[in-house]
């Protein structure tokens, strides 16, 4: 595999890069945290192993920035802070497995092992895009053309969701459920009003509507053609 080992500790990133090197890995080293993450944002890592305790940016904050940027290699977080509630911490931050210093090195190879077992998680999407409407889920820019389009928060979600399912019909029932929540029908127009707010910043003004409806059926969002 190819791994990063993120240790601010010269001596035990050193003691790491060769342990896990003689395990026929290739391992580079990043010394701090935001180092660490540009090396992770933009290298192809099969595992990170990432100390909690980092300069410039901590390892909590290193994996959030990752999971943001949908990137779901494994990682493995070293920490000196072994406690239960410092473990959540790291797990929920999206850290896969959590081991405590001083560590023995036969169980860090071995839970390295376990993370490389396990199956491959596909990249969780970013963006989505639809002839020229497109959708950025990090920075929550929705443009079409060159035209910066302002949603409220449940039009991006609707408008996320009809993405997803770009090119097929949702009925009413698809889009409480998904966008709603909601596993009963209101008995409102909450749907029909917030379809037609919708349409009305996507395709007003263009040549060519791209949110339909679809009679008797449902919603559709597709390009022409």
């Amino acid at each position: 595999m190819k791994i990063l080992v993120v240790e601010d500790d010269h001596e035990t990133a050193t003691y790491l890069k060769a342990s896990l090197s003689g395990a026929e890995h290739f391992v580079d080293c990043a010394s701090d945290g935001s180092s660490g993450l540009r090396m992770a944002s933009n290298g192809d890592y099969d595992l990170l192993v990432v100390d909690r305790m980092l300069p410039h940016t901590d390892g909590i904050s290193l994996i959030r920035n990752l999971r943001a940027e949908g990137k779901r290699m494994p990682v493995l977080m070293l920490s000196a802070l072994s406690e239960a509630d410092y473990r959540v911490e790291g797990l929920d931050a999206g850290a896969d497995d959590y081991l405590g210093k001083p560590f023995a090195l036969n169980e860090l190879k071995a839970r390295v092992g376990a993370l490389a077992r396990r199956p491959p998680l596909a990249e969780a999407r970013t963006r989505w895009s639809v002839a020229d409407l497109h959708m950025d889920l990090i920075s929550r820019e929705v443009t079409r053309g060159q035209h910066v389009i302002e949603l409220q928060p449940r039009e991006f979600r609707l408008l996320e969701y009809l993405m997803m399912q770009a090119g097929k019909v949702v009925t009413r029932s698809m889009l409480l459920e998904h966008v709603w929540e909601f596993h009963f029908d209101p008995q409102t127009s909450i749907v029909e009003t917030h379809i037609s707010r919708l349409r009305g910043k996507i395709d007003r003004g263009y040549d060519v509507p791209l949110l339909q409806t679809i009679r008797g059926s449902g919603y559709c969002l597709r390009a022409p053609g």
